[in-house]
């Protein structure tokens, strides 16, 4: 098949190698010349321009989004848009909240293009292992991009589906990420619990290595904490401040609309912004606290 790839980061870049290697034409576009080139570096064509694209796909083209979830993608169906023709489609396979992307749907469709959300996974891996797709939109649709979808999964029938409706593959994708934010907390705290333990000695790294195999907790995320771990276990040169990029916060806020529970993406939810508050403000007030009613010592700056 014939597409385009809209945004040539590391991962658009990776996607492109995969459809390329199994015999896609693919024209990529990105604002900076840096970025198109790694789309010819990878066997894939490079357009100048959004128009350039569309006069190098014949209809009914495919364009495939993988760029930064929010007004990004706003502005750029903004430009694409009026270039495209009936029978388009437009995939996002970026990390869009799938409210957005119910937003979009009908905006596309009343000009008669077609629209496929697709929840991606892999990240830098997913060159070598392949994608994890949860796709949304129209049957039919999802049918015919199959060849693209089975390019860019770990295997023709594995790690792929359509999971149902315009904005569902966005949708699953938050929550796997809301749980992926659980599953990395709960690993992370595990370890910092071993590596407290002074007396003891325990070699965290070698621990790892232990876990990875039969072990009930045994992930990928575990091979990769792994692999963290091998080069330097006291992680002297990591700042305490973890990112988050958004879905987390969906997921929580998605999950006390539907009443219901979930206290572990929460709580992982909020240990990342925790580490992010230099300032600390409440950390110092619940200090003058115990101050004032147990006369607790306080340790402050000289």
């Amino acid at each position: 098949m014939h597409l385009a790839m809209i945004g040539l980061g590391r991962m658009g870049a990776n996607m492109t190698e995969r459809l390329v290697r199994a015999g896609h034409r693919v024209v990529g576009y990105a604002r900076s010349a840096e970025s198109r080139q790694r789309a010819v570096q990878v066997g894939g064509e490079a357009a100048t321009s959004l128009a350039d694209v569309m006069e190098k796909l014949r209809p009914p083209r495919v364009i495939w989004l993988m760029i930064p979830a929010g007004p990004t993608v706003d502005q750029t169906l903004q430009t694409l848009v009026p270039l495209l023709r009936r029978g388009d489609t437009v995939v996002d396979g970026g990390n869009s909240y799938y409210r957005d992307t119910l937003r979009r749907v009908p905006m596309l469709e009343e000009r008669g293009l077609e629209f496929v959300d697709v929840g991606t996974s892999g990240g830098i891996w997913g060159r070598t292992e392949g994608y994890s797709l949860m796709i949304g939109g129209k049957p039919e649709i999802v049918s015919g991009l199959r060849p693209i979808f089975e390019a860019l999964a770990p295997g023709h029938n594995q790690g792929w589906g359509h999971v149902g409706p315009h904005g569902a593959g966005h949708f699953v994708k938050m929550v796997h990420n809301g749980i992926e934010y659980g599953m990395m907390q709960a690993l992370a705290e595990g370890f910092a619990l071993m590596k407290r333990k002074k007396e003891f000695g325990l070699n965290v790294y070698e621990i790892s290595e232990i876990w990875r195999y039969g072990s009930v907790v045994r992930s990928w995320l575990l091979d990769l904490t792994a692999a963290a771990l091998r080069g330097d276990q006291e992680l002297t040169d990591v700042i305490p401040r973890v990112a988050d990029s958004g879905e987390g916060r969906w997921t929580v806020f998605e999950a006390v609309e539907l009443d219901s529970p979930a206290p572990v993406i929460t709580l992982a939810l909020l240990q990342r912004l925790r580490s992010r508050d230099d300032y600390s403000y409440a950390d110092r007030l619940l200090a003058l606290m115990r101050e004032q009613f147990g006369g607790h010592e306080v340790q402050r700056r000289t």
